[in-house]
C-alpha cells in the first residue's frame, strides 16, 4: 500500500511539473495580435521626440569583456542636447570623472592623477560603437537610438514581438547570404516595441562595415515624472577585437530636476599616456 501511495505521489508530482512547464512554455509563446505599421511608426516618432531637459541616476554597472570583469557605480547627470557628466566610483572611491559634450570627451583619472581630452571618436576607438552625443542620450533614456523620422522603416512580422527595421526581411536574408548585396557603409537597425506599443523593449544594430553587432534589452522600466525610464538594461556588444556584456541597474532616478554639471582638472594633473 505504501509503495502504491509513493508511486502515486511521484506520478502526481511529475504531472504537476509537466503542467507547470507547459503553462510556462505557452505563456512565453503567446502570439501577439497584428498591428498596423503606421501605428508602430507613429509611436516610434512620439518616443524619439520625448526626452527630458534634465536627468540624473546612480547606475550600478557590471561590465565584462574577453579580458576582464568589473563592477562599479556611476552617477550620471545629463542636460538635454548639451552635456553628460559621469562620476565613476569603485568601492565607494571616485576613480574617473568624465564630461561628454556634443563634440568632445573629457576624462579625469583620479587614480593615476592625469587627464584626457578627446573627440567623440574616443567612444568608437575604445568600445567599438560609433555613437554621437544624441545616441548616448537615447541609450541612457531608453529611446530609439539613431531613429530618423524622415527615413522609411519596415515592419518585420514576428508573431511574438513587434519589430521595425531599416531593411526589409528579404533584404536582410540576402545580406546574410551575400554581404555584397548591401552597401558596406550601411547598417541594419531593428527596433523592438513592447506588447502595448508604449515604449521600446530593445534594439539591435548590425554594422557590416566594421563587423560590429550591438544588442540592447531594456529588461525593466520605471515611470518617473511622466517618463518611462529604464530600470535595468542589458547591453551586448561584439566587435572583431572584443565581446562585451554590460548590465546597468538604475537607482535614485530624477527627471526634469535641474542638474548642475561640474568638471575640474586639478592643476597638478598631467596628460594621461
Amino acid at each position: 500500500m505504501s509503495r502504491c501511495i509513493k508511486w502515486t505521489f511521484l506520478l502526481g508530482y511529475a504531472l504537476l511539473l509537466f503542467s507547470c512547464a507547459k503553462v510556462m512554455t505557452e505563456t512565453e509563446k503567446i502570439r501577439l495580435p497584428r498591428r498596423k505599421t503606421p501605428d508602430m511608426l507613429q509611436m516610434m516618432d512620439s518616443l524619439s521626440r520625448k526626452r527630458p531637459a534634465f536627468f540624473y541616476s546612480k547606475i550600478a554597472t557590471n561590465y565584462a569583456d574577453t579580458n576582464r570583469s568589473i563592477s562599479f557605480k556611476t552617477s550620471v547627470r545629463m542636460v538635454k542636447d548639451s552635456a553628460i557628466s559621469a562620476l565613476i566610483t569603485y568601492v565607494s572611491l571616485p576613480i574617473f570623472n568624465a564630461m561628454i559634450t556634443t563634440d568632445s570627451v573629457k576624462i579625469v583619472n583620479k587614480k593615476d592623477k592625469c587627464y584626457s581630452l578627446e573627440s567623440l571618436a574616443y567612444i568608437k576607438d575604445n568600445f567599438g560603437i560609433d555613437f554621437n552625443f544624441a545616441n548616448l542620450e537615447e541609450l541612457i533614456l531608453g529611446l530609439p537610438v539613431a531613429y530618423d523620422t524622415t527615413q522609411k522603416y519596415f515592419q518585420i512580422h514576428d508573431p511574438f514581438r513587434y519589430t521595425l527595421s531599416t531593411h526589409k526581411k528579404r533584404a536582410i536574408r540576402r545580406f546574410d547570404r551575400n554581404g555584397k548585396l548591401i552597401e558596406r557603409e550601411e547598417f541594419i537597425v531593428k527596433y523592438f516595441l513592447n506588447n502595448e506599443l508604449n515604449h521600446l523593449s530593445g534594439f539591435q544594430i548590425d554594422s557590416p562595415s566594421d563587423s560590429t553587432f550591438i544588442l540592447v534589452d531594456y529588461l525593466e522600466r520605471e515611470f518617473v515624472n511622466g517618463y518611462t525610464i529604464p530600470k535595468e538594461v542589458l547591453l551586448q556588444i561584439k566587435t572583431p577585437r572584443n565581446a562585451m556584456r554590460v548590465v546597468l541597474r538604475y537607482d535614485k532616478i530624477e527627471v526634469n530636476e535641474r542638474q548642475e554639471l561640474f568638471f575640474v582638472i586639478p592643476e597638478k594633473y598631467e596628460t594621461c599616456n
